[in-house]
């Protein structure tokens, strides 16, 4: 289904376990464009991983990066770009977003619980077979998602961030019910052939 030429990339933001990778890999591959990721974007850069460059250099070297990888990632067309759930906190990070033209904001929304059980479910699934017994998926998880390490924290960070994401948002979609699909084929029902005034 194309979507409206006045639309050049699409730009998902939610808090991890949104599936905004999931949802963007499948969204440009049906639009026949380009998909890339913020924090895949700034470890290609720097050669580090984003918890290395949190832990080596800090939180505020890391936003820098973000946003410089932000605005060249603006500057190309026909994409779809998942953000980093904390990307939108920033004030430079939402400005790049609104100033592009052409740039459709799309927020990836479901209650906290649904995206801690998603994020758990993954963490399952990476426990390769020859793991032992007892290998605790919560272990895995504080690993993989540094930010569930402690709920109550990623709960208060979760309360804080959303309303962040609606008010930058262009469109919301609930995707605690929706398969990846579903998900995609409402984004594209929501932009095809159709102008939105704040693009």
């Amino acid at each position: 289904m194309p979507v409206h030429p006045c639309h050049r990339r699409f730009a998902l933001a939610g808090f991890m376990g949104a599936g905004k990778t999931t949802v963007g890999r499948l969204l440009a591959a049906r639009l026949g464009w380009e998909f890339f990721d913020l924090d895949a974007l700034i470890e290609a850069r720097s050669g580090m991983t984003v918890p290395a460059i949190f832990a080596t250099h800090g939180e505020e070297h890391f936003r820098q990066l973000e946003s410089q990888e932000l605005a060249a990632a603006l500057g190309r067309n026909h994409i779809v770009l998942a953000l980093g759930g904390g990307a939108p906190e920033a004030l430079t990070n939402r400005l790049l977003l609104e100033q592009a033209l052409g740039t459709a904001t799309i927020f990836l929304d479901a209650p906290f619980s649904v995206l801690m059980d998603r994020c758990m479910a993954q963490a399952i699934a990476q426990i390769p077979p020859s793991a032992p017994g007892d290998t605790a998926p919560g272990e895995l998880l504080r690993h993989s998602r540094p930010v569930f390490a402690d709920p109550e924290v990623a709960a208060a960070r979760f309360q804080m961030r959303h309303p962040i994401y609606r008010r930058l948002a262009h469109h919301t979609v609930q995707t605690a019910h929706l398969t990846t699909e579903q998900t995609v084929a409402e984004i594209l029902s929501q932009f095809a052939e159709k102008t939105i005034d704040r693009i």
